[in-house]
């Protein structure tokens, strides 16, 4: 039975409600209108730097392996609504300083790999590569959280290159295998859905789903070494 973590289900309490919340979003677009585009067209330049890298990556890597690691690779920026939500729940200012300061997820890209190998491979490499640097990295393949979540965290730091400057943005990279992204994508919609109450019964089944797809993950690549080694 997985046990409840305060981390898998965000409380809400504390924070402001709905009216005050767009009027705070609204306040911080008045106020900050400028700075607020600049800062997110800069976070924008940084995924699209962080994408282009694991777009090399997954060429040249296809011409030694003779197959694409990379599945897919999404992008997301935060919404102001989210962020605002955020900066109330870890208590920071409502300003664009804070945002940057503070914040380390507002530009995101997932990298959906075909087997837990090729995470850790990519993650080498994309580590490797002298302009990067690595803020935090959190494994949650080989430590999955309670709820039975499964992937790889980094934070990184990525310069981009502006026509009169550098500047250095940090991106969060979360790395999955399909299933791993199969898993937690149905698993927002089923336990975020309006209405439902916290359930026993859901948590041990979407645990036991969790379960299911690690071994699924392990299954495949082990078929796909045998393949491999029977046509060297």
């Amino acid at each position: 039975m997985p046990q409840k973590s305060n981390a898998d289900h965000k409380s809400r309490e504390g924070l402001p409600d709905v009216k005050l919340q767009k009027n705070e979003i609204k306040t911080l677009m008045q106020n900050y209108a400028l700075p607020y585009r600049e800062l997110m067209s800069y976070y924008r330049c940084a995924m699209m730097e962080v994408e282009t890298k694991f777009n090399v990556l997954n060429e040249e890597l296809s011409l030694q392996y003779d197959r694409n690691p990379i599945e897919t690779i999404k992008t997301r920026l935060k919404s102001p609504e989210s962020i605002l939500e955020k900066l109330h729940r870890k208590n920071h200012p409502v300003t664009v300083d804070s945002i940057e300061r503070n914040l380390n997820d507002i530009a995101g890209v997932r990298v959906i790999c075909a087997f837990p190998s090729d995470i850790y491979q990519l993650e080498e490499a994309f580590l490797k590569q002298d302009d990067i640097r690595l803020v935090e990295r959190k494994d949650y393949i080989a430590n999955p959280k309670p709820n039975g979540y499964r992937s790889l965290h980094l934070i990184v730091e990525i310069p981009i290159f502006l026509h009169d400057h550098k500047r250095l943005m940090r991106v969060e990279v979360q790395f999955r295998t399909i299933s791993m992204d199969w898993w937690a994508s149905l698993e927002h919609k089923i336990r975020y859905k309006k209405g439902l109450q916290e359930s026993d019964h859901v948590d041990q089944e979407l645990f036991e789903c969790a379960q299911m797809s690690a071994e699924l993950d392990s299954r495949m690549e082990k078929l796909q070494h045998f393949v491999g080694d029977l046509y060297e």
